[in-house]
Order: structure tokens, then C-alpha cells, then sequence
């Protein structure tokens, strides 16, 4: 095998990798999407989640940590569309929120 064999070959696998490992936390964010709109009586729209930011921060340990915030869809009375954000930090989801929205 070349070197250049070599680097193709662990770049092929880095990407297989990272994709496998963001389907993973993109998944387990969505369950926790559905789980807090069930809890706050709105409707999750669309059965989707989207990265909207990456970044490198400290957690409270001062350890970097991956840093990721995800959006998503909902309606409270189903005529508006409102955005709900999760805030990741590692693996663990450190903060959600719902915009103001109408009650029915």
C-alpha cells in the first residue's frame, strides 16, 4: 500500500465515521424534540431536527466540549409554525426552548 493509498483509505473511513456518529446525536436530539413538545402540549411539525451551529466550547468542568444547536419546527393551535431550539454540549443536552406562541 502507498501513503496515498493509506490517507484515501482513513478519509473515506473519517467520513463514514463522523456521518454514522452525527446520525447518532441528530436521532437521540429528535426523541428529545418529540419528548418536550409532548410535554409542553404542542406538535412537533415536519418529524425533524436541523444543525443549525457548531462550535468548540468549555463545559462546566472546563473541558472542550462539541457545541451544537438544533432547531425545529412547531405549532400550539396548528395554523402557526414556530421555532423551538436544543442546545447540545458533549453529549448531553444542556438547554431547550419553545418561541412565544399561542395556547389554544
Amino acid at each position: 500500500m502507498t501513503l496515498g493509498t493509506l490517507f484515501w483509505l482513513f478519509t473515506a473511513t473519517f467520513v463514514v465515521w463522523y456521518w454514522w456518529r452525527a446520525k447518532a446525536i441528530k436521532d437521540f436530539v429528535l426523541l428529545a424534540a418529540r419528548r418536550y413538545c409532548k410535554s409542553m402540549d404542542v406538535m412537533l411539525l415536519d418529524d425533524a431536527v436541523f444543525l443549525r451551529g457548531i462550535w468548540f466550547k468549555r463545559d462546566p468542568e472546563g473541558r472542550i466540549r462539541v457545541w451544537r444547536r438544533f432547531l425545529f419546527d412547531f405549532t400550539s393551535t396548528g395554523e402557526e409554525r414556530y421555532t423551538g431550539r436544543i442546545i447540545m454540549l458533549g453529549q448531553r443536552i444542556m438547554h431547550m426552548e419553545l418561541d412565544a406562541h399561542r395556547h389554544p
